[in-house]
């Protein structure tokens, strides 16, 4: 058995050119509590290209595999873990407790091996493939977890998502559309949009062309303070930067506002006006837990759910499959396979 294997490698913080495919990185040598597996695939989320770039108050051990998504077949198991054997299928959850994320405080699933504490093994059903399940822990569970623990969503909703082209926004759309919502969904090209209509999105808007806000009070009507017409029952932001006092103008009276995340800046304007005069809940949500991810796969094995994977490529285009998911020119998820 080969002591090394292939990967792709993050030394220092800075652009994507920083990111290398080496092949003779150490293979993991399993170890108490914990088990060696053979990644099926990986994928990449949005918060990649922050462990890339660096993020303040954050410091990565370098060397470091990047990938928090992935799920791979059991190949060795170290001592103390029961319940599972050599050639089991699962899934990871990439938070490791007392610890911190893999692909960012410990090597993620960017390469052949990696190995997994037993806590994080979340078994697959048999009719799910590697690429589903690996799409499915940052983006889908995160969407999972805003939508369906939170209660925040219900049937006939007017739902607005921004973002709605990215991993965590199909996962909305999709969901929201199964809870039986109106679904509102915001994208920046005509080829995006026409894919979320086929996702199940009643309206779409480009936000490149169209300010989404003024669109939505267009349509519905400008939200009262004395009574509960116009404007969207809820509307999904985890973009933040300029699109957060527009957020706030066209949301109903007693509406919410989700956000699990701002991919545009975490420091916008603020306008605490409107959150009075109109009522409005400000939802946060963080993260996702097994039972997020169980449900998924079953909603897969079931057929109510299929991750929307734009791209599937070899470790070595990694770095171009990560390029893509920063420059926003892909609908869901890019998926690497060793």
């Amino acid at each position: 058995m080969s002591k090394t294997m292939k990967a792709l490698v993050l030394r220092e913080h800075g652009d994507l050119d920083q990111l290398s495919v080496v092949n003779d990185y150490p293979r993991p040598e399993v170890k108490p509590g914990h088990v060696v597996i053979r990644v099926g695939a990986s994928s990449f989320n949005y918060h990649d290209v922050f462990t890339v770039k660096g993020m303040p108050g954050i410091k990565v051990p370098m060397p470091v595999i990047i990938g928090l998504d992935m799920a791979g077949e059991i190949v060795e198991i170290g001592e103390g873990v029961e319940g599972w054997s050599t050639g089991d299928r699962v899934l990871v959850n990439p938070l490791c407790p007392g610890v911190g994320l893999m692909g960012e405080m410990l090597d993620g699933g960017m390469a052949e091996y990696c190995v997994v504490s037993a806590g994080q093994l979340i078994r697959m059903p048999s009719d799910v493939s590697y690429v589903d399940a690996a799409s499915l822990p940052v983006a889908y569970g995160t969407a999972h977890r805003m939508l369906v623990t939170h209660n925040t969503i219900k049937k006939g909703d007017k739902v607005l998502i921004l973002g709605a082209s990215g991993g965590v926004g199909t996962g909305c759309v999709m969901l929201a559309k199964q809870m039986g919502c109106e679904v509102i969904a915001c994208a920046g090209s005509q080829d995006k949009l026409d894919r979320l209509k086929e996702l199940g999105a009643d309206h779409v808007v480009n936000y490149r062309e169209e300010d989404f806000s003024k669109w939505a009070i267009a349509q519905f009507g400008k939200p009262q303070r004395r009574n509960y017409d116009g404007g969207v029952d809820v509307l999904i932001n985890f973009t933040g930067g300029d699109t957060w006092i527009p957020s706030l103008k066209c949301v109903k009276r007693g509406g919410s506002i989700l956000t699990c995340g701002a991919t545009a800046g975490h420091d916008p304007k603020e306008d605490l006006r409107y959150i009075w005069s109109f009522e409005l809940k400000i939802i946060g949500s963080n993260s996702f837990y097994d039972d997020n991810l169980a449900a998924l796969m079953d909603m897969i094995q079931e057929g109510t759910l299929k991750p929307v994977v734009d791209k599937v490529v070899p470790l070595e285009e990694a770095a171009e499959g990560l390029r893509l998911i920063r420059d926003r020119e892909v609908m869901g998820k890019v998926v690497v396979t060793p």
